[in-house]
């Protein structure tokens, strides 16, 4: 696949993740917290302005699943989220890097699988940068939970990232052992 595509791919989730974000909290949290909180904004209005924060809020869709109002300051499933001025900074610093060495890394590999994984990656990291620059912490919404045990609210991007980083282990464990192997039997 050429990497172009693989580019397109990153702008594909990056957009994604954005477009979830925005409807989760504009058309369906906005409107669970009441008059006070309408209208909703519109994408081009969210996009253009950086509205303030909203309160926490719980949603039941299922028995095990709620959509939630949750902003993260720290990284993926609220790990060291401190309300401190320079910590988004920091973590956007970081996860720019991060995806700087990783679109290098996906521009010198060979492997589909670990393109793919890559591409999953830079996607994720972006989007919650973006989240960062633009509210200082980052959006969640996903709530799963089992017998009042909730895993860490998450979202499109925090997804991203975990099946990349999992695709890229099971690569390294798996894929390159074998190639690696091959190898030196011939």
């Amino acid at each position: 696949m050429s990497k172009i595509l693989y580019l397109i791919f990153i702008a594909v989730l990056f957009v994604f993740d954005q477009l979830s974000k925005w409807a989760i909290t504009e058309n369906v949290i906005r409107p669970a917290l009441g008059e006070a909180f309408l209208p909703p904004l519109n994408l081009a209005e969210w996009l253009s302005n950086a509205p303030g924060r909203l309160p926490f809020t719980s949603i039941e869709v299922l028995p095990f699943f709620n959509i939630v109002m949750v902003w993260n300051q720290g990284i993926s499933f609220g790990l060291f989220n401190h309300d401190n001025g320079v910590g988004p900074f920091i973590l956007m610093g970081i996860s720019s890097v991060i995806s700087l060495i990783f679109l290098i890394w996906l521009f010198r590999t060979t492997s589909k699988l670990q393109s793919f994984a890559i591409v999953l990656v830079i996607a994720g990291a972006l989007g919650n940068v973006v989240d960062r620059a633009r509210f200082g912490a980052v959006i969640d919404f996903l709530d799963f939970h089992v017998a009042g045990y909730h895993w860490p609210a998450f979202n499109v991007a925090d997804s991203c990232i975990c099946i990349g980083v999992f695709l890229l282990i099971i690569q390294s464990f798996f894929f390159e052992t074998t190639a690696k192997d091959a190898k030196q039997t011939i």
